[in-house]
């Protein structure tokens, strides 16, 4: 029998979603009347269903599967999958419509900004607070007191009130709080987001500490693919809330993104309402080629690719300069770059059209999926015309006949590049 922390079976959530009609065409009277009828039901104790449609709704369907203890999960999927619901039935937040849920162990939540926290009493009091829900006396809450305050930087506030704390303050406490007061299972939204990147970190660096150093299971809910990657051994996978995929991390990932991340290798703006730019220059379209200039949404590890923009300059005599940055599929920001001996020189283009492209090294990017974002940007003085930050993408295609910097090894190969470096081995 294996050692389950959480088992779900069958689990499913509906939501009933009124929507009140609208009358296209109502007069005063109408309106009148409608409030008057409405304020006679209520005062009866009847509620109105009149011009009123209703919708069931799905969170989450039929969601079945086992966590060990221990273990440390990722729940992935796009906004209105189903995660944060998932993760409110199992705080005991809300109820599931149907289904069955077991869960073996005290439970920390930590799921949107003020979650467990009473407003009114101060940083010190929901210290003591929260620990009392976790189950914890007195005496063990005051010695992960000082550990607590410390972690989350606020001990100026301790005895402010939180309802005046900053949505980071809150964040920090309510962090050090749940990951320091010993539950065996912690469950974690993307409310980390609120923090700095250095406190994003720090947390990182703590759930790391506490599943592996303290065998504690945590439940984590990210869009940082690359925390998820980092801190997780497994992964569950939820589409329009169900189930799409469970099992080792990195498989449901690359599952996740092979379904989610679509390659789009050339791109319009001449249609739409929103223009890319200004009165004085406009994107058009872009594209990304492969080093004989065709259009390609695939390209070798070992060969070079183009990105390439036409815009059109409306007027003479506007100076500007381009630029592209380069995202992975984990959302980790590679590299960025511009045109500098264009915005050195404070060079421009006679009005027309006109295009550009940018040559990314073969041999330099790692396998995968990477997606381009453009800018066209001024210099004297400062301004971005425009950036868009997902534009295009295509990706990358490792070979395994010893070209590239993998040599002949067939197995997983980290980091964002992949370049070939001299090595100069010296005796």
């Amino acid at each position: 029998m294996t050692d389950n922390a959480i088992r779900v079976e069958n689990l499913s959530k509906k939501y009933i979603i009124g929507h009140q009609k609208q009358e296209r065409y109502a007069t005063l009277r109408d309106s009148l009347a409608y409030t008057s009828k409405n304020l006679l039901r209520s005062l009866s104790g009847k509620k109105s269903t009149e011009n009123l449609e209703v919708e069931e709704f799905w969170a989450l369907k039929d969601v079945s599967f086992e966590i060990e203890r221990g273990d440390r999960v990722g729940i992935i999927g796009r906004n209105g999958a189903g995660k944060s619901t998932l993760l409110k039935i199992l705080s005991r937040i809300t109820e599931p419509t149907s289904g069955k849920i077991s869960i073996q162990g005290r439970v920390a939540s930590l799921l949107e900004v003020g979650t467990g926290f009473h407003p009114e009493l101060t940083g010190r009091e929901n210290v003591y607070l929260n620990g009392a829900i976790l189950g914890m006396s007195k005496v063990e809450i005051k010695s992960k007191f000082d550990e607590i305050v410390a972690f989350a930087e606020v001990e100026k506030f301790l005895d402010t009130p939180v309802k005046r704390y900053s949505s980071g303050m809150y964040v920090r406490l309510a962090f050090a709080v749940a990951a320091h007061l010993e539950p065996e299972i912690l469950i974690v939204d993307e409310v980390l987001a609120v923090g700095d990147s250095a406190f994003q970190k720090k947390c990182l660096g703590k759930m790391e500490d506490i599943a592996e150093k303290e065998g504690r299971t945590i439940f984590f809910v990210s869009h940082n693919m690359n925390a998820i990657q980092r801190l997780c051994s497994s992964a569950v996978f939820l589409k329009s809330g169900t189930v799409c995929s469970i099992g080792e991390a990195q498989q449901v990932l690359d599952f996740y993104l092979k379904q989610e991340v679509k390659l789009d290798s050339i791109r319009s703006w001449e249609n739409e309402r929103e223009l890319m730019g200004n009165q004085f220059i406009r994107l058009l379209y872009a594209r990304v080629l492969d080093e004989h200039f065709n259009l390609t949404s695939s390209v070798k590890i070992t060969e070079k690719v183009g990105i390439e923009m036409t815009y059109e300059v409306l007027c003479d005599e506007y100076a500007f300069t381009h630029g592209l940055n380069l995202y992975n599929e984990q959302d980790i920001h590679v590299l960025s770059s511009h045109d500098r001996l264009t915005a050195q020189a404070n060079r421009s283009l006679q009005k027309g059209i006109h295009k550009v492209i940018a040559w990314i090294p073969g041999n330099f990017l790692a396998e995968g999926n990477q997606i381009v974002g453009l800018a066209l940007m001024r210099y004297h003085p400062f301004e971005v015309i425009f950036h868009e930050r997902e534009a295009l993408t295509f990706n990358v295609v490792d070979v395994f006949d010893g070209s590239s910097a993998r040599g002949i090894y067939e197995g997983f190969f980290p980091g964002v590049v992949r370049p070939i470096l001299e090595w100069n081995v010296i005796e």
